[in-house]
């Protein structure tokens, strides 16, 4: 299978993004599925092909708060790469979605057998680690926070 370096796997160097794309395959999620809910086991994750998927956190005593859409290119779901591999954020399919599916465990052996590819790996993970941090940072802020606390005011921490 051949995965275009975009989003997520643009941070990949060519080999690595062949040899993870030699561990997936594709998967489509229809239109209204939940993908995973949060603190459930972190045991797969996925490269959007097509479509979208939201991202929620749990808010307790309010509605589930969406603290980003994801669409082509991007990676939904790190959790499976660190203990105690939970989902942090629970996941939507907005719109009927084309993805690769990958099995976290193989995934997880083939960067610990080949240090190289461990590290480019955790590396472009910890770059969205960030990105999404950062993310649902503003998010928060801008739906639960006092006025002034939000995007408007420059960038989050």
């Amino acid at each position: 299978m051949t995965l275009a370096g975009q989003g997520f796997l643009a941070a990949l160097p060519p080999g690595h993004r062949d040899r993870l794309a030699d561990l997936g395959h594709d998967v489509p999620i229809p239109a209204g599925t939940r993908v995973f809910e949060e603190d459930g086991v972190a045991d797969r994750f996925w490269i959007i092909r097509s479509g979208t998927v939201a991202l929620d956190v749990h808010v307790p005593g309010r509605r589930s708060a969406v603290v980003e859409t994801l669409g082509e290119g991007d990676l939904l779901g790190w959790s499976w790469l660190f203990e105690p591999y939970r989902w942090h954020l629970g996941a939507q399919a907005r719109r009927t979605v084309t993805a690769t599916e990958f099995d976290a465990g193989r995934v997880r052996h083939a960067c610990g057998t080949d240090p190289a590819f461990g590290l480019a790996v955790t590396h472009a993970v910890a770059a969205v680690i960030a990105r999404r941090l950062k993310a649902t940072r503003t998010r928060l802020l801008d739906l639960y926070g006092p006025p002034g606390t939000g995007t408007a005011d420059g960038p989050a921490g």
